[in-house]
């Protein structure tokens, strides 16, 4: 059975005010609009709700069962009404973002130092997170949108691609590899390499890349998260393949990243939202701070 929200409303109009004239002064309505909205409300039922006399209107044993009810479902819309404007409110004073560890400690700070004198006021939440976390907090909508990885999409997220992003060869200034220009990968045959961990993109990226030729290589370290990577790298073990962005992941002092070829390999970085959710005007320009910060970090570089 559909709900009769009007005839409902007319129904507790009319019984709380005891006329339906008064009722129809108070709904800005017709006495004869009025009473139709009563009429379709008692053939839905199939029971008179009024008794009408020429001087008052009184509840049939229906009407009067009727009431408290039809009275807690408007105290229940209104009180979800009410939630739904709370929300919002504390909404435009949040922003949520989900992004790649590397991509949160290279361009956050400047990103939300930026935001904060565009929008005073409005704080942001960074979950730093990997490629497919981030993927399913934007699903859910823990997070507005997400910088992430651009791979095989899911059928309700739109990805836009915004940068690619070389992968570079992290040495410790003190090692043989530290002084070239450029090195090839074929250059790394016999050297120590640090490998990230198989379930990261990053990984898939790279053996995808190298296809059989990975395999020359003496991966002799294996560790779960970049970072870590970059951070045995100092300790002068071996080298690793990051992102470039990773260098900023940590403190570079007395850390080189050599340019890759043969082949070059990237990573293309890009905006992942819901499709059928618009953003809010404070995260549109959350994400347009973030993509130019994004454009001006991947450049051509050698670390001195």
């Amino acid at each position: 059975m559909r709900v009769d929200v009007l005839g409902l409303q007319a129904f507790v109009a009319i019984a709380e005010r005891g006329s339906f004239r008064a009722a129809a002064s108070h709904l800005n309505l017709s006495q004869t609009a009025l009473s139709h909205r009563i009429r379709k409300l008692e053939e839905m039922l199939g029971t008179p709700l009024f008794l009408r006399t020429t001087r008052q209107v009184s509840l049939t044993a229906a009407g009067t069962t009727l009431l408290p009810r039809a009275r807690r479902i408007f105290e229940d819309l209104g009180s979800a009404l009410d939630e739904v404007r709370i929300d919002l409110q504390e909404g435009d004073e949040q922003v949520s973002v989900g992004c790649l560890p590397t991509v949160a400690v290279h361009c956050m700070p400047s990103v939300i130092a930026a935001f904060a004198r565009r929008r005073p006021g409005v704080g942001v939440r960074v979950h730093d997170n990997s490629a497919s976390e981030i993927a399913g907090k934007v699903q859910s909508g823990e997070v507005e949108f997400g910088v992430t990885i651009v791979a095989a999409n899911r059928w309700d997220l739109e990805l836009k691609p915004v940068v690619k992003e070389p992968f570079v060869l992290v040495s410790h200034r003190d090692m043989p590899l530290a002084q070239a220009a450029s090195l090839t990968w074929a250059q790394l045959q016999g050297e120590p390499l640090v490998r990230i961990s198989a379930e990261t993109g990053n990984r898939i990226l790279i053996d995808d890349a190298l296809g059989a030729r990975r395999e020359s290589l003496t991966w002799r370290y294996e560790v779960q998260r970049v970072v870590t990577a970059v951070s045995l790298v100092r300790s002068g073990i071996g080298y690793a393949i990051v992102p470039q962005l990773a260098l900023d992941a940590v403190e570079a002092g007395g850390l080189v990243a050599v340019p890759l070829r043969s082949p070059t390999v990237t990573r293309t970085l890009g905006i992942v939202t819901r499709k059928t959710v618009p953003l809010r005007p404070v995260a549109r320009d959350l994400l347009s701070l973030l993509s130019q910060a994004l454009k001006r970090s991947i450049t051509p570089r050698r670390d001195e």
